[in-house]
């Protein structure tokens, strides 16, 4: 089973830049891509980005495109997600997940395998 630990989060002035980390205990073939997902209060789990271990094809959705950057380090088995020109909608807590589908575009939460436990995502105006 793969275990993954997030960290990174807090509290941001809108404009600011945090970035997030999603270390995962063991890459195993039964994880070929890591995403990040997000969810604000009452509103439901939404895709923010994804990555392939293998190839690094990325995607993202389109309220982060331009702003946030999703990267690996395959070494460490670690994924980040750099959050710049933040926005007060961008507050939510950030999740990591991972899977063994490879799919060109957004993923949906039932396409991931694994989670993380969040980490929250503050950004005031």
């Amino acid at each position: 089973q793969v275990q993954l630990v997030e960290s990174g989060g807090g509290l941001v002035q809108a404009g600011g830049s945090l970035r997030l980390s999603c270390a995962a205990s063991a890459r195993t073939f039964r994880t070929n891509a890591m995403g990040w997902f997000r969810q604000a209060p009452e509103k439901e789990r939404e895709f923010v980005a994804v990555i392939w271990w293998s190839g690094g094809n990325t995607y993202y959705t389109d309220p982060v495109k331009g702003r946030f950057t999703i990267s690996r380090d395959n070494a460490k088995n670690t994924v980040y997600l750099q959050m710049n020109s933040l926005k007060p909608e961008d507050t939510a807590v950030y999740y990591c997940a991972s899977t063994v589908r490879v799919k060109a575009g957004m993923y949906r939460t039932d396409d991931m395998d694994y989670w993380g436990k969040g980490t929250p995502v503050t950004v005031s105006s």
